[in-house]
């Protein structure tokens, strides 16, 4: 796996992780920043052919 790939990956796992904690402490802005980050991250990594899980 090269950089790209690895740094994508981990950007991801990290928004999941961020999306995930403002839903559960009702922090609609941060989830609403953080789901539109992820959806970047998402088409990014799909643009580059890098296989991502729907987590």
């Amino acid at each position: 796996m090269d950089a790209f790939t690895a740094g994508l990956l981990q950007r991801i796992r990290t928004t999941q992780s961020d999306l995930q904690h403002a839903r559960e402490t009702g922090d609609h802005h941060l989830v609403d920043v953080e789901q539109a980050e992820l959806e970047d991250l998402q088409r990014l990594a799909a643009e580059h052919g890098v296989p991502v899980s729907a987590g």
